[in-house]
């Protein structure tokens, strides 16, 4: 089973191509499984795996309280696994085809309204240590929808503010190019004439935003300073890096942007997973009739 799971993580890295992250939360979850079977019922082999087995896995790790969203990452790498495994020719049968993939409470992504937003970035004074630093960062992850992670590792290079565009790197090693507002061009054309280069020093590299002592960002700490800019704007709610890119595309879709768009801006593989934020305007619109129609 160990040989057949390095083959299969070998496949992900060089023929599809696919993050670090994803082949090592593919990796524990197959390994768990290599276990179980080895301890439960002596099994070392994938060809001495079958449907009963992975059904019994499953089972036993939603008695140990793994959340839905969890469990399904598993039957997804179990499946891809053995779809892999019987197409090499290494198992004669997809034992793990028949698997149904648990069904997912769909949650509604939080959101900041449009005056909050304003709030927050006005708030932020450029004048004192790190403010323009601070206002570009969270005028860019609002204007361009970027994840946390894709903040950190935008370089000089990939910006073009004469263009008002950014490239960065997603999910899978994906590359995409994302549009800069007019706010968040000024912010950061700010920041690199007037702060980015008191934060340089000797080991400094290329990356957009540096820390005090010239390095790159975590996106721990971005999600500090996403915080503590929060708590100095006097907001009440829980703001947190991706809930301005929820913001993001809330915003367009109640502004009329289309879906397919919102899709490619934030880089989302599978439309489906954009189409969640249809959601959150009707609420909103169903908020609004509440409010202000006679009979709402």
């Amino acid at each position: 089973m160990t040989s057949a799971i390095d083959q299969f993580l070998l496949y992900l890295a060089t023929e599809r191509g696919l993050s670090d992250n994803y082949q090592l939360s593919t990796r524990r979850s197959l390994e768990s499984f290599a276990e179980w079977a080895k301890a439960e019922y002596r099994v070392t082999e994938p060809g001495g795996i079958s449907i009963e087995h992975l059904t019994e896995y499953l089972a036993d790790r939603k008695k140990t309280g793994l959340a839905a969203s969890s469990l399904r990452l598993e039957v997804i790498a179990l499946k891809i696994f053995y779809r892999f495994l019987a197409g090499r020719g290494v198992v004669g049968k997809d034992v793990a085809e028949q698997l149904d993939s648990p069904r997912l409470e769909r949650y509604l992504p939080e959101t900041l309204n449009e005056p909050a937003i304003q709030q927050l970035l006005e708030s932020i004074d450029t004048v004192q240590p790190l403010g323009r630093r601070d206002r570009a960062i969270l005028e860019l992850l609002y204007a361009s929808g970027l994840r946390v992670s894709e903040l950190t590792n935008a370089r000089l290079e990939a910006l073009h503010l004469e263009e008002g565009v950014i490239r960065v790197t997603g999910k899978g090693n994906k590359t995409r190019l994302v549009p800069v507002g007019g706010a968040a061009r000024d912010a950061i054309r700010d920041y690199l004439d007037n702060e980015r280069p008191k934060l340089v020093g000797k080991k400094t590299g290329s990356h957009l935003f540096l820390s005090k002592r010239g390095g790159k960002l975590t996106t721990q700490r971005i999600w500090q300073i996403v915080k503590e800019r929060a708590r100095m704007a006097g907001l009440d709610e829980n703001v947190y890096p991706h809930l301005l890119r929820h913001s993001f595309a809330t915003h367009l879709l109640s502004n009329g942007a289309d879906l397919r768009v919102i899709q490619e801006l934030l880089g989302h593989a599978d439309i489906a997973t954009t189409q969640i934020y249809t959601h959150v305007d009707q609420k909103r619109l169903k908020q609004v009739h509440r409010q202000f129609h006679p009979r709402g």
